[in-house]
C-alpha cells in the first residue's frame, strides 16, 4: 500500500474510511451488503480540503482493504467508479 500524507482510519462502526484535517472530516462511506460485497456509495471532502488528493487517498485505502479482505466492490459513488476506471491495478 502506498504511503499517503493523510492519517486515514477505517471506522468500522460507522462503515467509512475517514481522515480529520484542520477540524474537518473527509470520508468514504460504504454499506456491507453481505456475501463479501461492499457498496462504496459516497465520498465527501469539505470544500476547504478539495484538490489535495484526499478523495483519491480514501478510495485507494478502501479498495486496498476490500482486496486484502476478499470483498467485491460495487462503486455506487461516481468518484469511486471513475477512480476504478482510471486505476486498473485495483
Amino acid at each position: 500500500m502506498a504511503t499517503v500524507p493523510f492519517d486515514i482510519v477505517h471506522n468500522q462502526e460507522q462503515h467509512r474510511f475517514e481522515t480529520h484535517i484542520d477540524g474537518h472530516c473527509a470520508y468514504l462511506a460504504y454499506a456491507d451488503l453481505g456475501k463479501q460485497t461492499l457498496d462504496f456509495y459516497r465520498t465527501f471532502v469539505p470544500d476547504t480540503l478539495r484538490g489535495l488528493g484526499i478523495a483519491a487517498a480514501l478510495t485507494a485505502q478502501a479498495l486496498d482493504f476490500a482486496q486484502r479482505e476478499g470483498y467485491s466492490v460495487i462503486p455506487s459513488c461516481s468518484y469511486v467508479d471513475a477512480y476504478i476506471k482510471r486505476h486498473v491495478t485495483h
